[in-house]
């Protein structure tokens, strides 16, 4: 390897077509999990100096209020779609939504979704934070998070996907056993921590909605038809005789983008489309990685990336 090339070592590398198979409850092959962003968005936030909080000068009219949507109407309407089809969220949390807007947090609870924390709110960055800090946020996620809901979370998305060199570590010392931070599996897997076993939980940027409608430009029918063939490769992979087993598929989703009046009804098709299917394991994150954990697939996959270790020696 290269100088100034060196790899973090966060988890192992494994080809994707030489795996002990992963088995879903049920002999599913395709575990899918709906994660809603619900989030709060401060309209002048404090500066952070490593990046803006929003692109334009504050305060920000525009972008508030669009997202403002969200917690206004189009929450409402996402969660009576999923409902309908039997998808509970696995809700990755601004946690001051808590404080407000608890109606919200309180109607999502009352369905039965899961909560993960995705910080305090989406307007502020782990860039620059010293461990004091970055454990204060995370003290607090638990705690609001557990007043609000009596849940106690098990995952994280780190806020507005920032990081630093030891959020991993810390998050696993507190006694979580997902991160959706990771991005570079269909599986889920193993992730080097000082303490603990953390799990690596596929979070998709590719069909995230975010990216289907401000990245990629998508049309409603666009981003439908990709979820729907992102689940179908996902269900033949797994079927395969010489594929991984059971693989997963995230639709991370903000409902003041999929939940406007006129993507709604495509996005219906996707949730139709999967829960007919068959082959679909509808389950929420924690319940992913607590199988995981328990069932012998975090060994089988650790075993796995020794085998592979062993033989490129």
């Amino acid at each position: 390897m290269r100088e100034g090339e060196k790899d973090p070592g966060l988890y192992d590398f494994r080809p994707y077509r030489d795996r002990t198979k992963l088995e879903w409850p049920g002999g599913k092959k395709v575990a899918v999990w709906v994660s809603p962003n619900l989030e709060f968005y401060e309209i002048d936030p404090p500066a952070n100096p490593h990046r803006k909080s929003w692109p334009k000068p504050h305060p920000d009219i525009v972008g508030y209020g669009h997202r403002d949507y969200a917690n206004r109407v189009a929450h409402w309407r996402m969660a009576e779609v999923m409902e309908k089809h039997g998808f509970k969220g696995s809700v990755s949390l601004s946690v001051a939504l808590c404080q407000h807007h608890p109606d919200v947090v309180a109607n999502a609870n009352d369905l039965g979704w899961e909560f993960f924390s995705h910080g305090i709110y989406n307007t502020r960055y782990s860039y620059g934070m010293d461990e004091a800090q970055e454990r204060a946020i995370i003290e607090d996620s638990i705690r609001t998070v557990r007043d609000a809901t009596g849940q106690t979370i098990k995952g994280w998305l780190a806020p507005a996907l920032t990081h630093t060199p030891r959020t991993l570590d810390l998050i696993a010392e507190y006694g979580m056993t997902y991160t959706c931070d990771l991005y570079h599996d269909d599986q889920p897997a193993p992730v080097r921590v000082k303490s603990g076993k953390l799990v690596s939980m596929p979070y998709s940027i590719e069909v995230n909605d975010h990216y289907g409608f401000f990245v990629y430009n998508m049309s409603p029918r666009e981003y439908a038809e990709t979820l729907m063939r992102q689940y179908d490769r996902l269900a033949a992979e797994a079927e395969a005789r010489d594929g991984p087993g059971g693989t997963v598929m995230c639709i991370p989703l903000h409902s003041y983008l999929i939940a406007q009046p006129h993507r709604i009804g495509p996005f219906e098709d996707v949730l139709r489309h999967i829960a007919a299917d068959g082959r679909a394991w509808i389950t929420r994150s924690g319940d992913i990685a607590d199988h995981f954990l328990s069932s012998g697939g975090y060994d089988a996959v650790a075993a796995d990336a020794a085998r592979y270790a062993k033989a490129d020696a």
